[in-house]
């Protein structure tokens, strides 16, 4: 599902930035080369991490018809890599390299009926189909899954604009979504779009699968950094390359590998497209499969992985079965 769009950079100004939910900012963007963005569009963004820059992907949450103004939503992670961060010390009237809007996660138009399955910051791929689907006078059904309200950004926002087509769960008032039930809605005539957490959409995914579900008719988009269990930092080893690098919680192995001089190859940093895939050699624990490219079977081999978001744990549980035990060792050889 990697993007297959031209990258065309320009300079934009951030124009306003307000909080809408606990740890989530809006900020609006305003392009020199205005494009407007289609429902499920994105774009990269370069941020500055300890003086490097680098670059960060962003869905579109809202943009005006002639492109001029872009609205993009970022939390601020608890394990941040860097790029939350900096995005939240953004000030109205600072300059941003971005490309124009990009597009890998489409909505198809024409659909019998629509299941648009948000969870958490996943919204913020997810509001802006719903708005077209609206205004198409569509069958759809927005489901907007959270920890709790004050967490959940512009609920209060879709609530005054879709009534009833709206369906919230929150963990918190106990009211956590059942995924057998939302998948259990589901027809050959229904499409499926979710973007949340890898162990929701896993869910989802697997339920969808179980019933036999045309697989097409379910898309996904992911944010590549949630996991099964809690980053740890861990060692990789690349014999081929004479490395030995440490990775600390705050970087993914992709990003550890580069910065010790590693040509890497990759794509979406997101754990959709596969081109960072190594092959494991050994392995001294367990590897968090944080990727939605391999099947099920193959995450559970463990013979391969997606360095740009997968992770090594040192054990099944994700916790350290003896506080003197070292970090998880990978030894990997890259394609």
């Amino acid at each position: 599902m990697a993007a297959t769009n031209i990258e065309v950079w320009q300079s934009a100004t951030v124009i306003e930035t307000v909080s809408v939910a606990d740890g989530i900012l809006r900020i609006v963007l305003e392009p020199t080369l205005p494009k407007r963005a289609e429902p499920g569009s994105h774009i990269d963004l370069k941020v500055s991490i300890n003086g490097e820059e680098t670059k960060r992907s962003y869905s579109v949450v809202e943009s005006s018809q002639d492109g001029t103004r872009l609205v993009i939503s970022v939390m601020r992670a608890p394990l941040s890599r860097g790029g939350s961060i900096f995005m939240h010390q953004l000030l109205v009237g600072q300059r941003l390299e971005i490309t124009q809007p990009l597009q890998n996660f489409p909505l198809r138009v024409g659909a019998q009926h629509y299941l648009l399955l948000a969870g958490g910051i996943g919204i913020t791929a997810i509001a802006n189909m719903a708005a077209v689907l609206k205004r198409l006078k569509a069958d759809y059904t927005l489901v907007y899954v959270g920890r709790s309200r004050e967490a959940m950004a512009y609920l209060d926002e879709l609530s005054e604009l879709h009534g009833d087509r709206l369906q919230v769960h929150v963990d918190a008032e106990g009211t956590s979504l059942k995924v057998p039930e939302l998948v259990g809605r589901a027809d050959e005539q229904t499409e499926l779009y979710m973007c949340g957490p890898i162990r929701l959409m896993d869910a989802v995914r697997r339920n969808w699968v179980e019933r036999e579900l045309d697989l097409p008719n379910l898309r996904y988009e992911t944010f590549g950094n949630s996991g099964w269990y809690d980053p740890e930092e861990f060692i990789v080893r690349v014999p081929k390359l004479d490395l030995e690098v440490r990775v600390p919680q705050g970087r993914s192995m992709l990003e550890a590998l580069e910065d010790a001089g590693a040509e890497m190859m990759f794509d979406c940093r997101k754990g959709e497209c596969g081109l960072c895939e190594v092959r494991v050699i050994e392995l001294s624990g367990t590897i968090d499969h944080r990727d939605v490219f391999y099947s099920e079977r193959q995450q559970r081999l463990s013979t391969k992985m997606n360095c740009c978001v997968s992770r090594a744990v040192t054990s099944a549980t994700g916790s350290r079965a003896d506080a003197e035990a070292g970090p998880a060792i990978i030894t990997i050889e890259p394609n």
